[in-house]
């Protein structure tokens, strides 16, 4: 527990809990990092990844809560119908625009770990269709921080790692299995945020902040897995195109 060194975010769909158990399996039992995940999921309903990755792994895993602060060894899951965004050391709920059609997604969360965390990220690709996650991957390199691709032929749908290994080439490429030996040497050379402004982070920013409301909770181990909602409004479908 404490103040995590990294962060880890992490993105899947089709195909992803598998991939997810694997991963949550093979993370260092010394975990310095926190860790997000967006499993593309119904916006309706509820969520049993928590439970299903609990099991899988040794370090708690709970439902992002609006507020919640970000804790080392602690893997956090984006519930439904909620995009998860990170700022100031917390995570934010946003009932923002739907993109890609999917609320969670992965791009939102990527995005907005590049812009708080810098060089002090890891953005994790596994399986899934479509191009979900590239554009965000390619923006956490661009701030500096690194990138972690399921090999496609690993993948049970190798879309999401292909365009990911095309959009951001430097991105590491390796079996799930892979993945903690690795990120335990990444997490190693981290000392917390090391944000790099780029252009166009400002105007991100607003429009992330304007689908969030002010933070109203925290979430530790303990809690329930049941989402704490913002109180904002949901807003037009849309996808987003990197400018």
């Amino acid at each position: 527990m404490g103040d995590p060194r990294g962060l880890v975010v992490v993105g899947a769909s089709a195909g992803g809990v598998e991939a997810l158990r694997s991963f949550v399996a093979g993370l260092p039992g010394t975990l310095d990092a926190a860790v997000c995940v967006v499993l593309h999921i119904p916006r309706s309903g509820t969520s049993a990844l928590p439970h299903l990755l609990r099991r899988a792994g040794r370090h708690p895993v709970v439902h992002a809560t609006d507020g919640c602060q970000l804790e080392a060894g602690t893997v956090y899951v984006a519930p439904p119908n909620f995009h998860v965004l990170v700022a100031d050391g917390r995570l934010r709920l946003s009932r923002g625009p739907t993109e890609n059609g999917h609320r969670p997604a992965v791009d939102p969360l990527f995005r907005s770990a590049a812009r708080a965390w810098g060089r002090g990220v890891v953005g994790v690709v596994l399986s899934g269709s479509r191009d979900e996650g590239a554009f965000g991957l390619a923006t956490i390199a661009q701030h500096g921080g690194f990138g972690l691709v399921q090999a496609p032929a690993e993948a049970l749908y190798p879309s999401m790692p292909a365009h990911a290994t095309e959009l951001v080439p430097q991105a590491r490429v390796m079996p799930v299995g892979a993945m903690g030996a690795v990120l335990a040497e990444l997490l190693d050379g981290m000392s917390g945020p090391a944000p790099a402004s780029q252009s166009g982070d400002a105007r991100v920013d607003g429009e992330d902040a304007r689908s969030c409301s002010r933070p109203t909770t925290s979430c530790s181990p303990s809690t329930t897995s049941s989402a704490t909602a913002p109180a904002s409004s949901t807003t037009p479908t849309r996808s987003w195109t990197p400018s």
